[in-house]
This record gives structure tokens, C-alpha cells and sequence, in this order.
């Protein structure tokens, strides 16, 4: 198994909305995913982070069958239209990816 965990610290303001929006529209972008992309096994967000160091906004954690899952999931169509909505809000992305 593979697990991929992103953390986003956003900016204030972007797109014309505030962070905390913003934050929720990713929210609800990356939840739709397991609906289109059928070898992503398990995801959860979560916009309620209460501690961290450094501060972030936005955590998601994903797990994969294989990092060849993985790969596929990156660029899927479907997680590409986040990717382009987050890199337009996101001021700071931390990732990692590992085997259990």
C-alpha cells in the first residue's frame, strides 16, 4: 500500500474569496474524487487542522494500491482540475509518499 498525504497553507485571498472559502472549495473538490478516479482506495480532507508546525490550512491523506496508482492518480483529469484550482490559492505545499 501507498499512502500520499499533501498539506496546504493558503493564501489569504485569492480568486476573491478568503482563505477558509477557498479552503472549503478544495475540500469539496478532493471528496469527489474516489467517485472518478476508481483505484484511489481510501481519501480523507480535512479543513479543521488544529495543530501544526508549520501552519497549514488543508490536509489530505490518500492511499494507493502501488505508486504506479499513485502515478495515475497525478495525472488523472479529474485531479488535475484540483491541482489547477489549488495552485491558484496555495501559498505553501508539503508532500510525502510512502509504503506500509
Amino acid at each position: 500500500m501507498v499512502g500520499h498525504i499533501v498539506m496546504w497553507k493558503l493564501q489569504d485571498s485569492a480568486a476573491g474569496k478568503s482563505a477558509a472559502e477557498n479552503a472549503a472549495t478544495m475540500k469539496a473538490m478532493l471528496e469527489a474524487l474516489p467517485a472518478a478516479i476508481s483505484f484511489l482506495r481510501k481519501l480523507v480532507v480535512s479543513t479543521s487542522v488544529f495543530a501544526s508546525s508549520p501552519e497549514v490550512d488543508v490536509v489530505l491523506y490518500t492511499e494507493f494500491d502501488s505508486p504506479e496508482d499513485l502515478q495515475s492518480y497525478q495525472v488523472h483529469p479529474e485531479h488535475q482540475k484540483c491541482v489547477q484550482f489549488v495552485s491558484g490559492v496555495v501559498a505553501e505545499r508539503r508532500v510525502v509518499d510512502y509504503t506500509f
